[in-house]
């Protein structure tokens, strides 16, 4: 886990668990497929393996404009979504299953927007960005795990190779709006320079 003294070393890797939120798993107003098992993934692995920070993202929406379908208009899932994550609802929490988890830091985005990358979020209580508290923790690496797999999850993905990082997305705790866009997803992916890690079971 993080710590306030931070030794050099060659790879520290930090996990990233992207928007793993109430409303986004089944029961959710914009609840992806298998979002539950994803939340037991994701914990067993943030238990289990060996990170040096273990850090979530959420969608914390205030007023987030055209992101939210307007009432009567049918959503898209691309650019447009029905109301979820609304800042300090029930439906922003993290997952039950991963919400008592011990994260180094909580960051929220999309507050008067439609932001997808974790890389646009802000530290919950400090406002510090998460490339500086990543690169104040002299974090080199990081693991990216959540949902959507087609938005934010490749969104942020693709950010951290672009800052630098050395970026893997775990597929067996991702979960996605459709098989087929999923795959999608993990192509383009591939294409930018991220790793794909086939399963958790090295992991853990």
């Amino acid at each position: 886990m993080a710590d306030d003294v931070i030794p050099d070393d060659d790879e520290r890797r930090a996990l990233i668990v992207v928007d793993v939120q109430r409303d986004l798993c089944e029961g959710g107003a914009a609840a992806l497929r298998g979002g539950n098992d994803i939340a037991a993934a994701i914990a067993l692995l943030a238990q289990e393996a060996e990170y040096e920070a273990v850090v979530a993202t959420r969608d914390w929406h205030v007023d987030p404009g055209a992101h939210f379908a307007a009432p009567g208009t049918p959503p898209d899932f691309e650019t447009s979504w029905p109301p979820h994550c609304v800042a300090d609802t029930e439906g922003a929490r993290l997952h039950t299953t991963i919400e008592e988890l011990e994260f180094d830091a909580v960051f929220d985005k999309g507050h008067h927007g439609g932001a997808a990358s974790g890389f646009e979020s802000i530290e919950h209580h400090t406002g510090e960005p998460l490339e500086g508290w990543l690169e104040r923790h002299r974090i080199t690496a990081i693991d990216v795990v959540g949902m959507p797999a087609e938005l934010c999850v490749a969104a942020t993905a693709l950010d951290g190779v672009r800052h630098g990082y050395a970026t893997r997305v775990l597929r067996g705790a991702i979960a996605g709006l459709a098989p087929e866009t999923t795959a999608a997803a993990i192509g383009r992916m591939k294409a930018g320079g991220v790793q794909l890690a086939p399963g958790l079971g090295d992991l853990v």
